[in-house]
């Protein structure tokens, strides 16, 4: 929220105040509006994320394109403004196009609605990260100038701010609830915030994102992280949801997909890049996990 105040409406939920400085990210897709007051009525959505043709239509007939939409037309009854005057309320927005069919377990453990007040010690709780708040309203301020004035470059800093924004939101939402589950800033006991908020399971994601092409195996990984082989185990299995090893392939094939997604790479460098040494054995393990060879993958997501 850059000015507020307004109310965020969803189907049968009760509508959630916000302010200025707000923050408010839905991670899996649900429909909401946003409204000066619960009862007043709803416009028509003036963008969306998905390419369709918006009013007004973009030029020439085209569908208008996310980086032609960085300022949407005024949403509401401008009739009842006296002359002169501007909105009170005025938001910033994005979106993400999502494969909700392999989407990481992260996301899917997030609430709804994630809130993150401006106030520090608002819900889901007290405590939290001031960094990733501080850092919040930095990228928040640097977003709104730059959809103000179009610059040159501005096609590019604007997606990065996105992904810094959206990070910032969740490091301050975890940080935040790994303090309402403990009672106070510390150590919840399940659950995605538990499992970041735990420095020997931590250590270990950070291990197999950073190089997961490591001949990983569980006595590898509990040694990195400081713990024997069945201990390490345990608590990985325990706060992550599944085992290293199992969680150490999803991570793998989830790349490859990206990669498969997103460059022209053969199938045998896609493998290796994953940690597969063999291109057969990686099809067998991406068709397994996708229901379909890569190949045919690339094919039908491109």
């Amino acid at each position: 929220m850059l000015r507020g105040p307004c109310v965020l409406l969803r189907p049968d939920v009760v509508p959630l105040p916000l302010g200025v400085g707000d923050a408010v990210f839905l991670p899996h897709g649900d429909g909401y509006a946003l409204a000066e007051h619960p009862d007043s009525p709803l416009a028509a959505p003036t963008c969306g994320p998905d390419g369709t043709p918006v009013d007004p239509p973009a030029p020439a007939g085209r569908p208008r394109v996310l980086e032609e939409r960085f300022a949407a037309p005024p949403a509401g009854d401008r009739t009842a403004l006296p002359p002169g005057a501007t909105p009170t309320t005025v938001t910033l927005c994005g979106a993400y196009h999502l494969d909700r069919a392999h989407t990481h377990p992260l996301l899917d453990s997030l609430p709804p609605v994630v809130h993150v007040p401006a106030q520090l010690g608002g819900a889901p709780g007290g405590g939290g990260d001031d960094g990733a708040r501080a850092g919040l309203r930095s990228t928040v301020e640097l977003l709104g100038a730059e959809l103000g004035t179009a610059r040159p470059g501005t096609g590019i800093v604007v997606p990065a701010l996105l992904d810094a924004m959206l990070v910032y939101i969740l490091r301050t939402w975890y940080a935040e609830a790994a303090a309402t589950a403990a009672g106070t800033v510390g150590h919840p006991t399940h659950g995605w915030a538990a499992a970041l908020a735990d420095p020997v399971v931590r250590a270990a994601l950070d291990a197999v994102h950073d190089n997961p092409t490591a001949p990983w195996t569980v006595e590898s990984l509990g040694a990195h992280a400081g713990l024997s082989r069945a201990a390490f185990s345990r608590r990985f299995t325990a706060l992550v949801g599944r085992p290293p090893l199992a969680y150490l392939t999803w991570w793998r094939l989830t790349s490859a997909a990206r990669l498969l997604r997103h460059s022209d790479a053969p199938l045998a460098s896609v493998a290796d890049q994953v940690g597969y040494a063999s291109e057969f054995a990686f099809a067998n393990a991406f068709k397994r996990q996708f229901g379909t060879p890569p190949g045919r993958y690339r094919i039908r997501e491109k």
